[in-house]
């Protein structure tokens, strides 16, 4: 049951959607994440801690950065179908496009320069 609820919290944010359908092309670190939903950096690692917790999100850390993906095939099973589900009902939302958009711009930028501007907002 706590899975099952912890799953289901960790949907009920636009946010958070946001953030899965944007890993949906690969692995990403915080800040070009941070840079994406466009608010404060301990509100999107609060998000990212959600996800994590209920599963749907791996991180590894590498220096300063920290880098997330969608859950690997070994995920349960319920974490693989809610990513699907997410994905098919949403990914080609208006607000997906306009992230993936967003998301071409955002990958050309040095990871360092974000970090830098996040940290002085």
């Amino acid at each position: 049951m706590n899975d099952f609820l912890r799953l289901t919290k960790a949907l009920a944010d636009e946010n958070r959607v946001r953030l899965l359908l944007a890993l949906r092309g690969g692995e990403l670190c915080a800040c070009q994440l941070t840079e994406l939903l466009q608010l404060a950096p301990s509100t999107v690692s609060k998000h990212l801690f959600l996800l994590k917790h209920a599963g749907l999100l791996e991180a590894r850390k590498e220096g300063r950065w920290i880098h997330f993906k969608l859950a690997a095939d070994g995920a349960p099973v319920a974490v693989r179908e809610a990513i699907d589900w997410v994905r098919k009902s949403l990914g080609r939302s208006p607000v997906a496009q306009a992230d993936a958009r967003t998301l071409k711009i955002i990958l050309k930028q040095d990871p360092t320069e974000l970090c830098k501007r996040q940290c002085c907002r």
